[in-house]
């Protein structure tokens, strides 16, 4: 049977009157790429601290790696955590910042953060504050990956990278995952959730709508069409099968055309009316 990493159950939390989380209830399977989808403000970041143990939930129960580990620093020690902005000392070189890291962590990282370096072409002997925000990610992601942890939690971890770099990158959490790590995925880019994760799980004002698998989750979801004829564009909705798209596209006799993916807003959209 696979173990359950993480495993949170009717996880509830107030900053005061203010919701923070109402009702969050979900598992990620170890070796699994789980999603974790909502607006700003629907709790991503409050089930994250909670997870982290950064803040303490108002009721419910979150527990990590089935309760191997018996308490907080030691499940800590075995997760790489990746916050949306991260903060680092901005006058101490990469290399100083990524080696501060791994002493902290009580263990040789520095293979594996040399491979990681390598990869993603990372300016060691620049000082953190001449980065740019792809250069300061690219820190992020060594510091959380280099002491090669059981779980990932990374919360929009390829905000400022190019193309090459996100490509890599989830590489890197691919071959981490199938060598038995665990990665816990917040991101707004639907592409990233689609063509990474097996299931994922959609959170509105604190609570779960929807947790499923990605080609049940957008199995529903019209496809944008745009067809080309002559100096005419057309665009509209199909939420049929493929193949009933391609008898109206053979109908239509289009000079070209383009079939989209329901956005994230669109699926937001979609679940949120739903709900």
């Amino acid at each position: 049977m696979t173990e359950t990493v993480i495993d949170i159950q009717h996880l509830k939390k107030y900053y005061g009157k203010h919701m923070g989380a109402e009702d969050v209830s979900l598992s990620v399977r170890k070796g699994e790429i789980f999603g974790f989808l909502g607006s700003n403000g629907a709790g991503k970041s409050t089930t994250i601290r909670c997870l982290l143990g950064l803040i303490k939930p108002s009721s419910g129960q979150v527990k990590l790696f089935g309760g191997r580990y018996g308490s907080l620093t030691e499940n800590l020690s075995h997760i790489g955590y990746m916050p949306s902005e991260a903060m680092f000392y901005p006058n101490m070189k990469v290399k100083d910042v990524i080696a501060f890291a791994a002493k902290v962590r009580k263990k040789d990282c520095s293979a594996e953060a040399n491979r990681l370096c390598r990869l993603l072409e990372v300016p060691l002997d620049k000082k953190i504050q001449e980065l740019s925000l792809g250069n300061r990610k690219k820190v992020g992601i060594v510091c959380a990956l280099q002491h090669q942890p059981e779980l990932l939690i990374l919360d929009e971890p390829t905000s400022g990278l190019d193309p090459l770099m996100q490509e890599r990158f989830f590489k890197l959490v691919q071959e981490a995952c199938a060598a038995g790590s665990t990665c816990f995925l917040s991101s707004h880019v639907l592409s990233e959730i689609k063509n990474y994760c097996q299931r994922a799980a959609i959170i509105k004002e604190g609570r779960i709508l929807k947790i499923d698998t990605l080609e049940n989750l957008t199995r529903s979801q019209s496809k944008r069409v745009t067809v080309w004829k002559g100096e005419q564009e057309k665009t509209f909705s199909f939420a049929g099968s493929s193949s009933d798209l391609l008898k109206k596209l053979d109908s239509l006799q289009p000079d070209d055309f383009l079939v989209e993916e329901p956005s994230l807003e669109d699926l937001f959209r979609h679940y949120y009316e739903e709900d």
